[in-house]
């Protein structure tokens, strides 16, 4: 049986880029025949990867069958998986994220989870000596999730392996990496042809924190002012998005990679309070508020919620 290889919903670069390395890997190295595959749509920046590298977009998987073989990267929690994640046959997790709870496996299996900025570093470590024997095109998917992960090393995320392979990479490729690193983030921020209930899905994770369930969406972009246009819309359409994923609010972070700031809406009490009591900030009456130096959900927004 063929094993399918994927990330969690709202694919980002490394949720579309990792599933395809390490099916290379399966298939080439390791001799067992694998598929990437995607829980939804890639994202722009995701998108112009697969056409630098001459990759194929993955199939999007409609449906999960009982007892399906499965390799799960870049995630770790059931919420951002099939919802039938527990029926198939669970072989291995490769991920960087911090452990959730709530997977089933049929036995034993395979677990990594390094603290690492990208999971694409990761797998190049468990590739071992095999890895000299990556083709042009997946070293570019791995360059590719390196810089997104890292926002070109300016995430406090970024570890030196991060940093040290995507500079092997970009050597080896004969590729620049701020040249490249700006026609991916060009790419990421074009968010023109996204909807905005799109937009708020788009790079998101569902969180709890004190009895309250939370959608935290992330945009990374060089053009805030591009999102921030759309405020009032994004605003609107969050009460919809909330009550059709099932969770008490939308957290919308708009991350300025530039600036290395992020700025968070606050269009109610509810997201004021989150704001205020998790960054230390104080809101006022504006509908946003400017949190410096944060760029990382999983690192400085995610640990950092409280009510």
């Amino acid at each position: 049986m063929t094993t399918l290889v994927f990330g969690h919903k709202s694919p980002d670069t490394d949720s579309t880029g990792s599933p395809i390395i390490w099916a290379w890997y399966l298939n080439e190295i390791e001799g067992h025949p694998a598929e990437p595959v995607l829980l939804g749509e890639p994202s722009s920046e995701a998108a112009f990867m697969l056409q630098r590298w001459g990759l194929d977009k993955p199939r999007i998987l409609s449906d999960l069958e009982a007892g399906q073989k499965v390799v799960i990267v870049d995630t770790n929690n059931p919420a951002e998986l099939p919802d039938t994640i527990n029926d198939a046959d669970i072989r291995a997790i490769i991920d960087h994220h911090k452990l959730v709870g709530g997977l089933e496996t049929r036995g034993p299996i395979e677990i990594t989870v390094r603290p690492l900025a990208c999971t694409a570093t990761l797998m190049h470590e468990l590739m071992g000596d095999a890895a000299a024997r990556m083709p042009e095109a997946i070293k570019g998917a791995m360059l590719s999730c390196i810089l997104s992960d890292t926002l070109e090393f300016r995430s406090p995320t970024t570890t030196p392996a991060d940093k040290a392979l995507a500079e092997e990479l970009a050597a080896d490729l004969g590729v620049s990496i701020p040249g490249y690193a700006a026609e991916m983030f060009a790419a990421k921020s074009d968010v023109s042809a996204f909807s905005d209930a799109e937009l708020l899905r788009m790079d998101s994770k569902e969180y709890e924190v004190g009895g309250k369930s939370f959608r935290v969406s992330v945009l990374e972009t060089t053009s805030p002012e591009t999102v921030l246009a759309r405020k009032d819309g994004l605003v609107a359409a969050m009460p919809a998005v909330a009550a059709e994923d099932g969770v008490d609010q939308v957290l919308l972070f708009i991350v300025d990679i530039l600036r290395e700031e992020a700025t968070m809406l606050v269009p109610n009490d509810l997201t004021r309070q989150v704001a205020e009591k998790s960054f230390a900030t104080v809101c006022g009456d504006a509908d946003t508020v400017v949190l410096p130096g944060v760029m990382s959900r999983k690192k400085q927004i995610i640990p950092n919620l409280t009510l």
